[in-house]
This record gives C-alpha cells, structure tokens and sequence, in this order.
C-alpha cells in the first residue's frame, strides 16, 4: 500500500491524500472531514508523520468511513492508532476486513449531519457519505471516478456487481444537497458538484 506524504485542504475543513498505486495503476484518494462530532476520516491510505501531525492538529479523529469491500486500506491502522470505530455498509459488516465494524443502512444519520447512501449494483458494499454543512459535500467510492483518460464518469460496467441496477442507485444522491464531490480515485470537484452528476445521469438514462 503506497504511502502519501502530505495532506492538502481543498476546502475548509475538508482535507485531501493521494499517492499511486502501481498495482491498480491509478491514483488513491483518501478523504478528512471535519464536523461537529470531530474529524472522519473515508477510505484512509498510510500518510506520513508530518501529514498526521497537520491533521490531528486541528480536530479530534471520531471515525472511519469505509465506502466498499476494496478500500479496507489503512483502515484498521488508523483505528488501532486513534481508538475510534468504523463505519461500513450493513452488508460488510463482521465480514474478515471489518469484524468490529459498525454496519450502516441506507439513509442513516450515524452523526449530526453525516448520512450514509448505499449504492447499489456497485463493487460489494459501495456507499456514499453526505456532509450537510456549508452547501453539502458528497464522498463516493468507485461508483463515480474523476480521473484521466475517463474524466469525469461512472465506474466502467465490468467492475460492477450490476452496472444498470448501480446507474439508477445513483440517483439517490440527487436528493440530497451538495456543492462538493470527492472520490476514492479521483480529482476532487469543489463546486456545482450536484448539477455534475445530475448531468452525467440524464445522458445514461
């Protein structure tokens, strides 16, 4: 598992790492966001010393938001380290990578202003995670990708559990307000994110 350095805000209170992965060949993003209850950390890759000393130094670790069966990554090195829980689809849950986990339905407000929104028909477990604050920012797994040559776009059919059953899932994101997306492979968009995705799904219909 590579190792990212540095962390970098992209917007207040929301913080981004990445690094390469030669065995996918793409990059890993892994998200922090701080809220009311403290800092959630979504689909951790390992980072480096000085990147933990900026992040901790702002806000108490209060979880980890796991979106798929894929992203275990640095998950259960983190919790360990932070004593905090993780959150995974329901149907994850107690399952060899996340045996502790909290399972998380559709729809559930597990903290003050974080709702989890299954998607399914993606990789096993694919859920999303939406911040209400400050115009509403949206985390996805693999569901949505934001990377090159792909740009912005849905996760190819082959990856898939049901690519038809994934695409109209997605849906669900729409009822929901937000500015910002980022991704766990892909360039975070920082603003008019909602109208995006609304966009993508109109031309797939």
């Amino acid at each position: 598992m590579p190792r990212a350095q540095e962390v970098d805000e992209v917007s207040p209170g929301i913080f981004v790492w990445q690094a390469y992965d030669s065995k996918v060949k793409a990059d890993l993003f892994s998200t922090a966001l701080e809220t009311h209850a403290g800092t959630y950390l979504v689909d951790p890759i390992p980072l480096g010393s000085n990147g933990l000393l900026s992040l901790w130094a702002r806000r108490k670790a209060a979880g980890i938001f796991v979106s798929n069966a894929n992203h275990a990554r640095a998950t259960t090195e983190f919790a360990k380290t932070f004593s905090i829980p993780i959150y995974v689809h329901d149907e994850l849950r107690g399952s060899p990578d996340f045996r502790q986990a909290t399972g998380l339905q559709d729809g559930e407000v597990f903290s003050r202003g974080l709702t989890a929104v299954a998607i399914d028909g993606g990789p096993a477990g694919e859920i999303a995670l939406h911040y209400n604050n400050n115009g509403g920012t949206m985390i996805v797994g693999d569901a949505l990708i934001n990377f090159e040559p792909h740009g912005f776009g849905l996760l190819p059919a082959k990856y898939c559990l049901d690519a038809n059953l994934m695409r109209r899932s997605l849906g669900k994101l729409l009822d929901h307000a937000f500015e910002r997306m980022l991704f766990a492979h892909g360039t975070p968009i920082l603003s008019g994110a909602r109208v995006r995705v609304e966009q993508l799904l109109a031309t797939i219909r």
